[in-house]
């Protein structure tokens, strides 16, 4: 697709089909009338949640509000990014997002209501018929109460609410409005804008003086904003530090886990066994260095292309195509669903004007899920595919196996669906490549994933653990402390290989995630399960895959971590994340024997 289209010229075919939502703008006018209706019914059960009953025809309400809100909410806002500037789907969706805050508070009263009650009261509701259907949302709320205040202290801390978001929001207008980075010389002398976005791309330059200015200046601009950003840092740590105390939990982390049911062991047990995989990333690096025909590696090396571009030119049908044959080891039923979601309009495919940028999937509960594309005809884009339709396929097996309040699965369960499809997809591409070229392209592609998702993610989880200990000990989080603890981590992570270049000192202050606080860890947890399962389903065939499919059923009907165990996967066990370790020293032993 060469020209950008005007959305009105987009053909049927690659556009998804919203009709399936609402066949009409009539029908949604019609849908948000009744909510707002609805919404006035929701104070009727103020102050008589003290029975099973009320309770029951209570969360029946609520169930009926948010799936009846989701749907006009999703329907307005994919319309929207079909085409950003379009008046009518601008004001549609504000209109939704107005409504779905409307919705959210009248309905904010049930959960402190419910929670206000006696303990053995709310036993009494886990243990009555009359409620079984919501027995997983009552024993969430009593694990809840142990870390929920009296009223008057709820207030006081939502008032503080607004006051916890500055760190935040400090470092997001210093990083993205006030900071500007040199002008730097290209490829060809020219002189050029340094960007955050242009970055990485400077970084992937084959040209090394370019990659060296890039990363100098990017870091010398930081390193000339450390204090204040070392500030800002710190003021989250201690705002994470002020809610766990205030609400009861032994430390910042623990407080991080628990919205999740997350045992702390698996956050530790991921730090641990990287930890003891780390001899296979140095190995990796002395094997970039060696691609690359360095004296020297550097940290700017590190995303410098080891194999010239291999020109891998994938049609959209032909990423169709090869995503089926990918996911075979899934089975037939996986791969009928898929091939719905392709004849079935769920895939905005091409960029058009004013279209959001990247890539989701996302949906309604009662119909099939949505994905968004700005498909390019590259391995990239055929790698986004598969991922975003095992997001798709996670949520349609969910939504088809369960009620409306048990099918949302989790974030830290959100990304394992996705990034199976991609590791299966790739054990495909590889025992088909015949071209050692080729075949060392999909090579590097795949390590620097494992780099990049689970050993990177993890040297950050790292580096929270450490300055939220230290200052939960009591210790001041000073710009060269931060420096300090960052830079050591680099060397125990690359290894003797690698030159570990000072500048890279400064890099925590230019990662957002950590004002995200304990979130990134997900990442690597996530590729390490998926890379799991990949490994399992291409090992053990059948049992495999009905586990891997049960998984997909399940979608927040359990903890996570309860539904990965069933499926095979230990997340508070060292296995899974050995396991895709031994996946990533495969890789690594093939490029070797290419590289010879």
């Amino acid at each position: 697709m060469s020209k950008v289209l005007k959305r009105e010229e987009v053909t049927p075919e690659n556009s998804w089909k919203l009709e399936d939502l609402f066949p009409n703008q009539q029908a949604w006018d019609k849908e948000y009338e009744e909510i707002k209706q609805l919404t006035k019914k929701a104070s009727s059960f103020q102050g008589k949640l003290d029975h099973a009953e009320a309770v029951r025809d209570c969360f029946k309400l609520e169930d009926e509000l948010s799936l009846k809100t989701e749907r006009v909410y999703v329907y307005a806002h994919l319309h929207h990014d079909e085409d950003t500037a379009e008046p009518t789907y601008q004001a549609l969706s504000q209109k939704a997002k107005k409504l779905s805050v409307e919705v959210s508070e009248a309905l904010s009263f049930i959960t402190p209501e419910i929670l206000s009650l006696p303990e053995n009261k709310l036993d009494e509701f886990i243990a009555s018929p009359e409620l079984a259907p919501y027995k997983f949302t009552l024993q969430e709320m009593k694990r809840e109460k142990a870390h929920i205040l009296s009223k008057p202290e709820e207030a006081l801390l939502a008032q503080v609410g607004n006051l916890s978001q500055a760190p935040q929001t400090i470092f997001g207008m210093l990083n993205n409005a006030d900071m500007k980075f040199p002008r730097i010389k290209d490829e060809n002398g020219n002189e050029v804008e340094l960007t955050h976005g242009s970055y990485i791309q400077f970084l992937e330059s084959p040209n090394r003086e370019v990659r060296q200015r890039a990363f100098k200046a990017v870091y010398d601009t930081y390193a000339a904003n450390k204090n204040t950003i070392a500030a800002a840092l710190s003021a989250n740590v201690t705002k994470n530090i002020f809610y766990s105390r205030v609400r009861k939990y032994p430390s910042v982390l623990e407080m991080s886990l628990y919205g999740d049911n997350i045992p702390k062991e698996v956050y530790t047990n991921l730090v641990d066994t990287i930890h003891e995989s780390l001899p296979l990333l140095h190995r990796y690096m002395k094997l970039r260095k060696k691609l690359l025909g360095v004296d020297e590696l550097h940290m700017y090396d590190l995303f410098a292309p080891l194999v010239d571009e291999y020109k891998m030119d994938i049609t959209y049908d032909e990423a169709k195509d090869t995503t089926l044959e990918g996911l075979k080891p899934l089975g037939g039923d996986y791969l009928a669903t898929l091939k719905k979601g392709y004849t079935e309009r769920w895939i905005d495919v091409y960029e058009n004007e004013n279209k959001r940028t990247g890539a989701y999937s996302w949906g309604a509960y009662g119909t099939h899920p949505y994905v968004l594309l700005n498909h390019k005809d590259n391995l990239n884009s055929m790698f986004t595919l598969a991922h975003e339709m095992g997001h798709a396929l996670h949520s349609y097996y969910s939504d088809n196996a369960l009620p409306y309040r048990d099918a949302q699965y989790t974030i830290f369960l959100a990304e394992v669906a996705s990034t199976t499809n991609e590791a299966l997809l790739m054990d495909y591409l590889l025992k088909k490549s015949q071209d050692p070229k080729e075949k060392m392209y999909l090579l590097t592609y795949y390590a620097d994933q494992f780099r990049t998702t689970v050993f990177r993610q993890t040297m950050f989880a790292e580096f929270e653990k450490i300055i939220h200990e230290r200052a939960e000990q009591g210790e001041s989080l000073t710009p060269r402390l931060l420096s300090d603890i960052y830079y050591d981590l680099n060397v125990k992570y690359h290894g003797a290989d690698m030159h570990v270049d000072k500048d890279i000192a400064m890099e925590w202050a230019r990662i957002p995630h950590f004002y995200n606080s304990f979130y990134v860890y997900k990442y690597a947890t996530g590729f390490s399960a998926a890379t799991s399962f990949s490994k399992q389903i291409l090992e053990e065939g059948q049992p495999a895959v009905d586990r891997y499919l049960g998984f997909l059923k399940s979608g927040g009907s359990d903890y996570s971590i309860n539904i990965l165990k069933k499926a095979g996967v230990d997340m508070s066990s060292p296995q899974p994340i050995r396991e895709a370790m031994s996946v990533f020293k495969e890789l690594i032993e093939e490029m070797e024997k290419l590289s010879n």
